[in-house]
């Protein structure tokens, strides 16, 4: 009976696959300048194409934001998977730990703190790479603050509110910086706050994989630990499983992704949280293998589907990611939720 239930997962996993790339092309023909659907195929199969223009719009700005798209989703949802069953609370999202806060507080230290810099460094944090910089330093502060607390607390709920407590200093911290700062930082601020998926070049996007790979393989690794935790951290101890190195792991792992997913495309909001719930409503098992696997590829086809309602077609403007992603997945999971009762 097992081996049947699982067959059938896995069928449904694979079934994913071929609907991830469908929409991950699809986002690439969408834009300011429509491509077609088919001269795209071509064109990442190395086939010659109609205008060459169109190979330099995809190499250089649609593909790897498409690619950005998919690892953010990936790496929120599963974050977001793994703080849920850590702390067994469905509301809990890949950013409980404070991590989206700490990075918040880093690039605000640099956007809305720039005027006390010297003018040199101003050019230097200003710049792209220094806002990433900014948002990696700040969220990895903060990483270390609970990897510490996580080797002396006991009580995963305890560190929970130690997460939360986090960042609401950090945010406090950030609304004093706000109070001081001029109309054109504030609005910078703002921009970034809304996320980006655009404006990465490959380099940013070879970092991001492999931070998205490191949590991974993490995530992957605590897989047995996950799953024994759904029955409470007492119950897994009792079936031999070493719950504080396993927390370290997962918290690790939820670092990483949820952190990088900051520092290149900001803290986009509600795919963490709300993914992993699409998941277990539409596959009905707790095994985290599965649970896992559809998370990653459902919140790469969601983020994809997400960023292709940002573009207008014919349009030079973008709408901000962070909306529609709240917009489109609020009706999904309150329908789901709805179905399932």
């Amino acid at each position: 009976m097992f081996k049947k239930e699982n067959r059938s997962l896995s069928f449904y996993i694979w079934c994913l696959l071929p609907i991830l790339l469908f929409f991950f092309i699809a986002n690439i023909s969408i834009g300011a300048i429509q491509i077609p659907f088919k001269q795209v195929v071509y064109l990442l199969a190395g086939q010659d194409i109609e205008k060459e223009s169109w190979r330099y719009i995809v190499l250089n700005y649609r593909l790897p934001k498409a690619i950005i798209a998919i690892l953010v989703g990936i790496a929120l949802s599963v974050s977001g998977l793994l703080m849920q069953t850590l702390f067994r609370n469905p509301m809990a999202g890949p950013y409980v730990l404070g991590l989206s806060s700490g990075a918040s507080l880093g690039v605000a230290f640099v956007i809305l703190g720039a005027s006390f810099l010297p003018v040199f460094l101003q050019n230097l944090f200003m710049s792209s790479a220094g806002i990433v910089g900014a948002s990696v330093l700040g969220s990895f502060s903060i990483l270390l603050l609970v990897l510490l607390l996580a080797q002396k607390v006991q009580d995963s709920m305890t560190l929970l509110i130690v997460g939360l407590m986090f960042g609401s200093f950090a945010s406090a911290v950030v609304g004093v910086l706000t109070y001081f700062s001029t109309a054109d930082q504030l609005k910078r601020y703002t921009f970034w706050s809304m996320g980006s998926l655009g404006n990465l070049d490959w380099q940013s996007v070879s970092f991001f994989a492999v931070a998205v790979l490191v949590g991974l393989a993490l995530s992957f690794r605590s897989i047995k630990a996950l799953d024994a935790m759904l029955l409470g951290e007492r119950y897994a101890a009792s079936l031999g499983i070493p719950v504080k190195s396993a927390r370290l792991t997962i918290i690790l792992a939820t670092s990483v992704l949820a952190g990088a997913s900051t520092a290149f495309a900001g803290p986009i909001a509600f795919v963490g949280l709300a993914v992993p719930h699409i998941a277990r409503l539409l596959f009905k098992t707790t095994s985290h293998k599965y649970l896992t696997l559809a998370s990653m590829l459902l919140g790469a086809i969601l983020m994809l589907l997400c960023d292709m309602i940002t573009q207008f077609p014919g349009q030079a403007f973008v709408l901000p990611i962070n909306a529609i992603t709240s917009i489109l997945g609020a009706p999904i999971v309150v329908w789901l939720i709805l179905r399932k009762n």
